[in-house]
């Protein structure tokens, strides 16, 4: 763009001269300010350069919201949530989602339940593990030579492994065998012991959105028990599922019904239908969580209780969440779910019927849709398939599975709120195009090397 002296808007002109045309700062803050308009239009283009947050098929993450959300949200979003003295009604707006959650989940006491909002999930896992940890030590007391251990499956979530170096944990991973790609109760058995704080299931794995089966695990670990083994107690983390199955798996046992279960964590920011970040964690009851991990903080004016890795932050997310659950309710939950899960099957369906991939998980549990490349595939690999798709505005992660099965290569498709059935054609479309390009490409690079092995 190019402004002459003396012609056009005086102000955006001197807006420009001022500030626009200068360099985004990267190493070092710059010497003068520039203008808000300036400044906003750079960043702004500067973000373009991101792909598109509703092809982004590799995120769990809410991408979208209504109006109205955002608009109550940016209302919010100078609300620091730790201030509960000052800002009342968001402190009692928290509260109100932690009765919701522990009535949805069965918690014992629901009137009064024992839960919090956190940053995300993995916040919330390392509160349910410090809250394990803790138990564990006031069972066996202070004998400092012994070392807990978490058992889970080497499935889990990064946070997992953070928690347990954080706070010095032994990471007992389950490796994966065959076709078993998460935790089950004959696994997890064989590394449980004495020093085991708790088994961590998972409903809705990050790698193929397979429910663990809790009600199994639990079983398990109540015959241990009633064998003269540890009692050990299971967290689950539901980081994805605790917002599916109350609604479209009603039946399933997985959360505080079964009474081994100790605390419950979930990630509003996804299958809760919030924007990044907010998290929920839930105990049982009161017992479960020790009151030695709570602190009464008096702060601006107030005393209050407070269990949390993090102090300030927004009230914006939580508004949020208590947005979707009054603007739902239990059936518009019901439907935006089963709609993910019915265009999970829809996508499932048409890549079984391509002899180039075997399905994994077929999207009937958390709607995630996992495949991997056959003998059909010749040529070619799930990366190049991502690689193919990402051209064409998607993106589709592919990764290697966990210990013991990182011979197996797969890619994801995350059907969250917004992929709807005509964006699934589309995508179904670029699969099948991307496919016979590949394809194509391989023919003619095996036709140019026999040329060569020929000429040789």
């Amino acid at each position: 763009m190019t402004i002459t002296p003396g012609h056009g808007d005086d102000q955006l002109r001197d807006e420009l001269v001022q500030g626009g045309w200068r360099a985004l700062p990267r190493e070092r803050i710059g010497d003068e300010p520039m203008p808000p308009t300036a400044a906003y239009e750079a960043i702004r283009a500067d973000l373009e350069l991101d792909g598109s947050a509703r092809l982004n098929l590799a995120t769990f993450v809410t991408t979208s919201m209504e109006p109205q959300a955002k608009a109550l949200m940016a209302e919010c979003m100078d609300k620091n949530m730790i201030d509960k003295d000052e800002y009342p009604q968001t402190a009692d707006i928290e509260q109100r989602c932690v009765n919701i959650l522990a009535d949805l989940w069965h918690a014992e006491t629901p009137a009064t339940p024992t839960g919090c909002s956190t940053v995300g999930s993995s916040e919330a896992c390392m509160l349910g593990g410090l809250a394990l940890k803790h138990r564990w030590r006031a069972r066996v007391g202070d004998d400092l030579t012994r070392r807990p251990n978490l058992v889970l499956g080497a499935n889990a979530q990064i946070c997992w492994d953070k928690f347990c170096r954080y706070f010095e944990v032994e990471p007992r991973l389950v490796p994966l065998e065959g076709d078993r790609l998460h935790l089950d109760a004959d696994s997890a058995l064989k590394y449980v012991d004495e020093n085991t704080i708790g088994v961590v299931a998972i409903l809705g794995s990050t790698m193929d959105g397979s429910y663990e089966p809790v009600a199994e695990i639990a079983s398990a670990l109540d015959k241990l028990a009633a064998n003269g083994g540890p009692d050990i107690p299971i967290h689950v983390d539901a980081a994805s599922g605790g917002f599916i199955a109350p609604f479209i798996d009603p039946g399933l046992q997985w959360d505080f019904r079964i009474p081994r279960v100790a605390s419950i964590n979930a990630s509003g920011h996804k299958f809760g239908l919030v924007y990044p970040g907010v998290g929920w964690a839930i105990w049982r009851n009161q017992d479960a969580l020790p009151q030695d991990l709570v602190f009464n903080v008096n702060y601006l004016g107030g005393n209050m209780p407070t269990f949390a890795l993090n102090f300030s932050r927004p009230g914006m997310e939580v508004v949020g969440q208590y947005f979707m659950f009054t603007r739902l309710g239990r059936e518009g939950f019901r439907v935006v779910q089963q709609a993910a899960r019915d265009v999970a099957g829809l996508i499932a369906e048409n890549i079984d019927q391509m002899p180039q991939f075997e399905l994994l998980s077929r999207g009937d549990e958390t709607p995630v849709v996992t495949f991997t490349t056959t003998d059909a595939a010749q040529g070619w690999d799930v990366f190049a398939v991502s690689r193919g798709l990402r051209e064409r505005g998607w993106q589709v992660p592919a990764y290697t599975m966990p210990k013991n099965r990182e011979d197996l290569a797969v890619l994801r498709i995350v059907c969250r709120n917004g992929l709807t059935s005509d964006l699934a054609d589309w995508l179904l479309r670029d699969l099948h195009d991307t496919v016979a390009t590949l394809a194509r490409e391989a023919h003619t690079d095996h036709e140019l090397s026999g040329k060569e092995a020929f000429h040789h």
